[in-house]
C-alpha cells in the first residue's frame, strides 16, 4: 500500500518546508530497501526515511530511530561520501508522477559548489534510488542492466532517463468542463489523469454519485490544498491511505496533521520490512521441522513392525518342526497347524523358493532378531526425534519474536552452533547484546521476558537472582519469563500478570486456561550439554490463565 502520484503532491510540499535549507549531517542504512537522512535545521533536527520497499515505498519524516546495519553497504558509502555535510535547496515531485526529486549543495572539486540531486521512485517493484549529477548517474541503490530491462537502464556513469512517460492530463491544468463532457464517472478516470490511484478514483466516483464528476474533480483540487492525511484500516489490515479524506471506505479510519505521521503509522500496522535472513532461516526451521516430522513418521512403522517381530518367530519355529515333511524349492507357501495354537488353528508361511527350507528358518530367525535388537534403538531416535522439534520449534517461536538485527544475528549463531546452518557468524555493530522485552506489571514490579533461546539461557541464569520468579507455559513452547521479586514475594496479581505475558509469548498465544509453570530461579537448572533454552526445574507450581492481556 503505498501514496498515488496525486497524494505525493501535498508530501512534497511537507517535505519541501520542513527540510529545505537543512544540513543533511548523517546518512544511514537500516536494511536492503531503507535509509534514514539526519536533517539539521536551526533549532530543529529532522529524521527522513526514504524506502523502496516493493509493497510500501514511501518517504516522509520519521520521528522514531531506527537500527542501522552493522556495516553500511556500498551505495551507503557513496551516499555519505557525496551528500553528507551538503544544504537541500529543493525538494520537488516530477509533475504527478510517483517520483521526488531533493536537490542538495555540496562543495565539489577545487572548492566549486554542485548541486547533485537524489532522484527517488517510488513505483512499486521498480522503485528506486538514484543518485545523479549533472543528468549523469553516479550510482543507484538497484542497477538495472539490458538484461532486466529493455526499456531503460539505470547504470553509473549513463544519463539519467526517466521512466516512460504516461501521456496523462494534468488535473491542475487541465481544462475540466472540456474533459468531462465526455469522460464517464467510473474506473477509467484513472486512466486519463496523471498520479491518478485506486483511492484517489474510488473517492471521486463516490462524490460524484452525488454533486457530478466535474464538481467532484474541482472538490478534490481545493482539498489537495489542505490536506486531511487519512488512513482506513480493518481487522489490522490497511485498506487505504490518502492526503484526502477518503469517505468511500468503511473500516476504522483515522487522520492525522501530516502526511509523514499516517506514513509512519501505515509502516507500523504493515509492517514495512522483514529482514531477509528472518525469511530464510524460518525456512530452514520449517524445512527442518518438516524433515523430523517425517522421520518419526518412518520410525513408528519401523517400531510397529519391530513390535511385530514375534511372528517370524513363530514362522520360523513351526517351519522348523514341519521342515522334514517339505521340499526344497517346491513351494512359494506352506499351511501348518500351528504349534502355539491350541485350538488347532493353521498358520501360512511364506517362503523364498530360491533358497532351501532351512535356509528359509534361518532367515526368519535373523529378522526376528534384528527386529528385537532395533526396536531399542529405534525408540532413542523417535525419543531425539521428538527433542529436536521441541526444540525447533522454539528456534521458530524466536525467529517470530525476533524484529531486530542483534536478535536475529543470536538465532544465527545458535542455528550454526547447531550445524543446522554452515557459514562464519556475520560481524555485528558491537559486542553489546541485545536486551530482553520489558514489562511493567500494574504494582511496579519488573517483568522481563526473552526473545530468542540465548537470551532466555543469560536472562534465567545470568540475569535473574535466586530469589527471582520464574515462569514458563507447561509443556508449550515459549519464553521464560522473570519477575524481578528482590527477595519479596510478588502479589498475586503480578503473577497473573506475568503468567499472562508468558501465555502472550508462546505458541499458546491467543489461547484460554493455559497453564503456566512458575517457580524460583534457585530451582532451574540446565543439563550438561542441553540445547540451547532447554531447562529442568524443581518446586514448581500451575496457575491457569488466559491470553486476555494485550
Amino acid at each position: 500500500m503505498n501514496l498515488d502520484g496525486f497524494s505525493m503532491r501535498p508530501l512534497t510540499l511537507e517535505l519541501n518546508r520542513l527540510l529545505v535549507g537543512g544540513r543533511i549531517d548523517k546518512i544511514t542504512q537500516h536494511n536492503k530497501v531503507a535509509f534514514t537522512f539526519t536533517i539539521r535545521q536551526p533549532g530543529e533536527t529532522y529524521k527522513l526515511k526514504i524506502s523502496v520497499a516493493p509493497q510500501n515505498p514511501s518517504v516522509y519524516v520519521v520521528k522514531n530511530s531506527l537500527e542501522n546495519l552493522p556495516e553500511p553497504p556500498t551505495f551507503c558509502m557513496v551516499l555519505r561520501k557525496n551528500l553528507e555535510n551538503g544544504r537541500i535547496v529543493d525538494i520537488r515531485q516530477h509533475e504527478l508522477d510517483r517520483i521526488i526529486f531533493i536537490d542538495v549543495d555540496t562543495i565539489g572539486a577545487g572548492g566549486m559548489i554542485q548541486t547533485l540531486t537524489l532522484a527517488i521512485e517510488l513505483i512499486g517493484k521498480y522503485s528506486n534510488i538514484i543518485l545523479v549529477s549533472e543528468d549523469k548517474i553516479i550510482d543507484a541503490l538497484k542497477k538495472v542492466g539490458t538484461n532486466s530491462s529493455r526499456v531503460r537502464t539505470v547504470l553509473p556513469n549513463q544519463i539519467y532517463q526517466l521512466p516512460p512517460a504516461q501521456n496523462k492530463l494534468d488535473i491542475f491544468s487541465a481544462n475540466l468542463d472540456e474533459v468531462t463532457k465526455n469522460l464517464p464517472a467510473d474506473k477509467t478516470i484513472m486512466n486519463f489523469f496523471q498520479g491518478f490511484g485506486p483511492q484517489t478514483t474510488q473517492e471521486i466516483i463516490f462524490q460524484a454519485d452525488s454533486i457530478g464528476l466535474k464538481n467532484a474533480l474541482e472538490k478534490i483540487l481545493q482539498n489537495i490544498k489542505k490536506p486531511t492525511p487519512c488512513l482506513v484500516e480493518d481487522a489490522g489490515k490497511i485498506l487505504a491511505i490518502s492526503a484526502l479524506d477518503l469517505n468511500y471506505l468503511r473500516g476504522n479510519k483515522k487522520t492525522f496533521a501530516t502526511l509523514s505521521e499516517m506514513l509512519e503509522v501505515a509502516d507500523d500496522i504493515a509492517g514495512s520490512y522483514t529482514p531477509p535472513d528472518k525469511e530464510r532461516f524460518l525456512k530452514l526451521v520449517h524445512n527442518e521441522l518438516k524433515r523430523a516430522t517425517n522421520k518419526i513418521s518412518v520410525l513408528e512403522n519401523e517400531l510397529a513392525a519391530a513390535d511385530n517381530a514375534d511372528d517370524w518367530r513363530i514362522c520360523a519355529d513351526n517351519l522348523s518342526t514341519y521342515r522334514y515333511q517339505l521340499k526344497d524349492h517346491a513351494d512359494d507357501e506352506i499351511t501348518v497347524a500351528n504349534i502355539y495354537s491350541e485350538t488347532g488353528e493353521e498358520i501360512t508361511i511364506p517362503l523364498d523358493r530360491k533358497i532351501t527350507i532351512n535356509a528359509n528358518v534361518q532367515a526368519f530367525y535373523k529378522k526376528y532378531d534384528k527386529l528385537k535388537r532395533s526396536a531399542h534403538h529405534i525408540i532413542e531416535q523417535i525419543d531425539k526425534c521428538r527433542a529436536e522439534i521441541s526444540y525447533l520449534e522454539s528456534v521458530e517461536h524466536s525467529l517470530m519474536s525476533s524484529d531486530t538485527l542483534a536478535d536475529i544475528d543470536e538465532v544465527r549463531a545458535e542455528l550454526t552452533a547447531g550445524g543446522y546452518l554452515k557459514g562464519e557468524r556475520k560481524k555485528t555493530a558491537s559486542s553489546k547484546k541485545p536486551e530482553p522485552f520489558k514489562f511493567t506489571a500494574p504494582d511496579g514490579t519488573e517483568i522481563l521476558i526473552g526473545k530468542n533461546n540465548a537470551q532466555n539461557d543469560r536472562l534465567t541464569f545470568k540475569i535473574a537472582e535466586p530469589a527471582d520468579m520464574w515462569l514458563h507455559t507447561k509443556e508449550i513452547t515459549g519464553s521464560h519469563v522473570i519477575i524481578r521479586c528482590n527477595g519479596i514475594e510478588p502479589s498475586e496479581e503480578t503473577l497473573l500478570y506475568a503468567a499472562r505475558l508468558a501465555v502472550k509469548f508462546s505458541k499458546a498465544a491467543g489461547s484460554s486456561k493455559v497453564p503456566v509453570d512458575y517457580t524460583q530461579c534457585k530451582f532451574v537448572k540446565k543439563p550438561s550439554g542441553a540445547k540451547p533454552g532447554f531447562v529442568i526445574f524443581t518446586n514448581q507450581k500451575t496457575v491457569y490463565v488466559n491470553d486476555d492481556l494485550l
